[in-house]
């Protein structure tokens, strides 16, 4: 245990009523989770205002209440404490309540629109080849030195990063990569954490519905790297426009990575097919069975961080090569036609270009490359014309479908997709509803060598229809197929 002082320290508090020599049990933003003596961080979140809940919080069995207003009518025996902000006051002492278990290894945050979980996997894989025990915090899993558990967020919210962060620690993990969502780096989430390190991927069209605005976005990301201190590095890739704009006003030591330019660390593609890519840098070369340009980025991302890591270029390169695709990130599945079908977890209009992009590249003229694709409900509507027409202008097939539709009516959505197709692309473009059958549509149709990119969903193992989580795995429903061939 810990007293309410010891957790308070940097916290920011501006009054405190009753003392703060009294012993904290546990600390949390959910009145629910409240156990006699706890803390309780009263959070304005975007749905609830954890100040409505400062009683029940109370009548579970908290002894103090951390807030950004004391409420008027008190309990005798409870300690208040106003701080100007509680989401980064939750952060801060759930830091100091585990012991600062960030600063007792090596935490390298990876942000972006699009590749955070890619290259945070990768990293991963490759420092776990490489011997050293390992953490993982990203949007599929959490795994602590080869444990897996599912996660419930791309970033945790602040109490439970610092449980992850502190089991590591216990567990004697070395270095922990995990992925910084804007939405988590805006609600303070990381507050507390001290990263070795931060990594910029890309920016593109996203999460606008929360946002409002680009500008706005721009900021969340960039709130990462000026919040790093000077004994961290912070790299950019320089391929994308908002590089250089994400690390203007960081302490941290600044490095670039590219495929495309000059850069710190630098990648050229030689060789670029369905098998795999044939990398250089400096005067070696190097083989990878990822496909497409984008991995070419997201290794070249991983190098640049292994290489800051203080770990030799050559060993690094020996442990690439052996690399596997993250779950539902362009995981290849062979049909007994010759066929292959792609799944890949592609929901923005930028992600959706660049692995179709890819695909298109890979092929050969012959061969038919179908996309299957939807966009989520009750999100960022803007992006779904645009993603429609990417689709549309870049594959030989298209099937429109259903993608989380949540609590929106999935033929309205389609609707919203059609769109924004181009008149001259509207031929190849077929609308099924049924998710299942839209798979099982597109896969019935091949040929030898043809391809089907299923996107959106990757490794999700559900639809989300009306508030309710149905089972869905695009993965499993492509073997269901095969099966059904048999």
């Amino acid at each position: 245990m810990k007293t309410l002082a010891d957790i308070l320290y940097r916290a920011g508090i501006t009054e405190v009523v009753g003392s703060t020599h009294i012993d904290v049990t546990s600390i949390t933003s959910d009145s629910r989770e409240v156990r006699r003596g706890a803390c309780f961080v009263a959070v304005r979140g975007t749905q609830v205002d954890g100040h409505k809940f400062i009683n029940k919080a109370i009548e579970n069995g908290a002894g103090s209440i951390i807030c950004e207003e004391i409420p008027s009518m008190r309990v005798a025996e409870v300690t208040y404490v106003k701080v100007s902000s509680t989401e980064k006051a939750l952060g801060i002492c759930a830091d100091n309540f585990y012991d600062n278990p960030s600063s007792k290894l090596h935490l390298v945050a990876i942000t972006g629109t699009n590749g955070k979980t890619t290259v945070t996997s990768l990293l991963y894989q490759l420092f776990e080849d490489m011997g050293y025990p390992c953490g993982l915090i990203s949007t599929i899993d959490v795994r602590i030195n080869g444990v897996t558990e599912a996660a419930t967020h791309t970033t945790p919210n602040a109490v439970h990063l610092q449980q992850h962060l502190a089991r590591m620690v216990d567990a004697g993990v070395e270095y922990c990569f995990m992925e910084a969502s804007s939405h988590g780096i805006v609600q303070e989430r990381m507050a507390g954490v001290k990263p070795a390190g931060a990594l910029f991927t890309n920016l593109s069209h996203d999460h606008l519905d929360y946002h409002k605005t680009v500008k706005n976005y721009i900021a969340a990301k960039k709130k990462l790297f000026d919040d790093l201190p000077s004994s961290a590095f912070a790299i950019y890739n320089a391929d994308d426009k908002n590089g250089p704009i994400m690390v203007q006003s960081t302490k941290a030591k600044v490095k670039s990575f590219s495929i495309q330019r000059p850069a710190d660390f630098h990648v050229k593609i030689l060789e670029n097919d369905i098998n795999g890519l044939l990398l250089k840098t400096e005067d070696t070369e190097f083989f990878s069975t990822l496909n497409g340009r984008f991995n070419a980025s997201n290794i070249t991302a991983v190098i640049s961080v292994a290489q800051m890591l203080d770990k030799p270029l050559h060993t690094v390169l020996l442990h690439v090569s052996k690399l596997k695709p993250a779950v539902g990130r362009f995981e290849k599945i062979s049909l007994p036609n010759g066929a292959i079908a792609i799944v890949d977890y592609a929901h923005t209009p930028d992600a959706l270009e660049k692995i179709t992009s890819s695909i298109v590249e890979l092929k050969t003229p012959d061969q038919i490359l179908t996309v299957v694709m939807g966009c989520g409900g009750n999100r960022d509507k803007d992006k779904r014309p645009l993603m429609g027409n990417i689709a549309g202008a870049l594959a030989e097939k298209v099937i429109f479908t259903s993608d989380n539709p949540r609590d929106e009516d999935p033929d309205a959505i389609l609707d919203d997709i059609e769109a924004g197709v181009e008149i001259v692309h509207r031929k190849k473009c077929l609308r099924i509803t049924d998710r299942k059958q839209a798979i099982f549509a597109a896969l019935s149709q091949t040929n030898s060598g043809d391809i089907v990119l299923i996107a959106g969903k990757g490794h999700e193992s559900y639809q989300e229809i009306n508030g309710v989580r149905h089972e869905f795995d695009d993965r499993q429903v492509i073997q269901t197929f095969i099966q059904q061939l048999s």
